[in-house]
């Protein structure tokens, strides 16, 4: 008997734990933590996952999986309590989510949940998510770096200038606009120049980071999880210079839903922004989400990124018929043709003006095409004017920096 009980396997450590109200809600779940970690896993209700936590047994987890549905936002209380019990634990929790509403999401992430899986599960998705839980470590050695501490103090005596972006369009060049109109106001004057914020408010496809060769931090996550708290010093701690310029707050490390956010928060970064800065450019996202009210209401002027086909054409139209719906200040938009025809394309100069009679819009700054010097300045993460100063884009962008800031200079000796 005993040598036949030597032979018996051992069973494998329970490594992960799926917690759920009924984990056969969430097949695929089920499918790929088997696919993972074999029978190195195991289940628990909400009514078991608190018990379980805190017993011995759970110090060899590496992580447990949260699934919640909508018919969970009435438990949240409970839910939370299971995702604090976890951290205090040292426990990664990721969260699978399936039509949870915005705000209940919000506040799960808020309290320290690690990763974030849409439910149904994207294939590869919950590994991809595991490895980067695994990593954590290294982030955690991220967010306790010594924060950059700007070349100013910031006091919140100014009252700065709103200058979003939007595509209409993919690949329209608004990323490429916003980089180099925030880097171009920074340096418009060789002494005294403005402060320039730029904010990468794209929290899924973000580029500024890219297009500037900046790290993104942990720091704009938590920020934007709790701007009830944000103030001066909390805010300027989530932001990086850059060649002591500008002051960039890159979009989050991790791909979040644009409705992470709501327009209070949006509204409060605004307004901590301007309150520092003479100028914050925004680059928005090209979808339109519930915020982007809140970016219109605070903007001086509102960049509507265009190209000279019919999609551009489409989509602006969308959009002027959505605002007016809304009776939101469409009033504000100024379109900006990239790409534009050169001055001896007469026929490209017609295309231009039937489609500005056909929306009924002007086209107020018509933008040359920079070629593939542009692409390679956005590689490189450097501006234009380090890579290509007599790029016929980045001299049209310089005449639009200085005409801004012509403009504020005149508006604020005129008070």
């Amino acid at each position: 008997m005993s040598s036949v009980a030597a032979l018996q396997p051992e069973p494998a450590p329970i490594v992960a734990c799926t917690i759920s109200r009924d984990v056969s809600n969430f097949d695929l779940l089920i499918e790929d933590m088997e696919t993972e970690l074999g029978e190195s896993w195991g289940d628990l209700t909400f009514d078991d996952a608190a018990q379980f936590l805190n017993q011995p047994d759970a110090d060899s987890l590496e992580f447990v999986a949260i699934a919640v549905d909508t018919q969970d936002e009435n438990d949240l209380a409970r839910i939370s309590g299971i995702i604090t019990t976890a951290k205090d634990k040292g426990v990664k929790v990721i969260l699978i989510a399936e039509e949870v509403s915005p705000i209940a999401l919000h506040q799960l992430l808020k309290l320290g949940a690690d990763d974030f899986v849409p439910y149904p599960l994207p294939e590869n998705a919950l590994r991809e998510a595991i490895e980067r839980v695994n990593r954590a470590p290294a982030v955690a050695q991220v967010m306790h770096e010594p924060a950059q501490t700007p070349g100013f103090k910031p006091k919140g005596d100014r009252n700065g200038v709103i200058l979003p972006v939007h595509g209409l369009a993919g690949g329209s060049g608004a990323t490429t606009l916003a980089v180099n109109l925030a880097w171009e106001l920074a340096t418009v004057q060789k002494d005294d120049s403005p402060r320039v914020c730029l904010l990468d408010l794209d929290f899924q496809y973000g580029s500024v980071s890219t297009y500037l060769d900046l790290p993104r931090r942990e720091a704009v996550y938590e920020m934007l999880s709790d701007t009830t708290s944000i103030d001066n010093v909390s805010f300027m701690q989530a932001l990086l210079p850059f060649n002591d310029k500008i002051h960039v707050m890159t979009a989050p490390s991790e791909m979040l839903p644009l409705d992470i956010v709501t327009s209070e928060d949006i509204n409060r970064v605004l307004d901590v922004a301007k309150a520092n800065f003479d100028f914050v450019v925004v680059d928005m996202p090209s979808t339109v989400v519930q915020w982007t009210e809140a970016v219109l209401n605070q903007s001086h002027v509102y960049f509507a990124m265009m190209e000279l086909d019919m999609r551009s054409a489409q989509n602006a139209l969308r959009m002027i018929r959505a605002l007016k719906a809304e009776e939101l200040p469409y009033e504000k938009l100024r379109y900006v043709l990239n790409r534009a025809p050169k001055f001896t394309d007469l026929s490209g100069k017609s295309r231009v003006k039937r489609l500005a009679e056909s929306l009924g819009i002007t086209i107020e700054l018509q933008l040359p095409d920079g070629s593939k010097q542009v692409t390679e300045s956005n590689d490189h993460g450097l501006p234009l004017a380090d890579t290509a100063a007599k790029n016929p884009l980045r001299r049209e962008i310089v005449k639009l920096a200085k005409s801004i800031y012509e403009l504020n200079k005149a508006a604020e000796a005129a008070l």
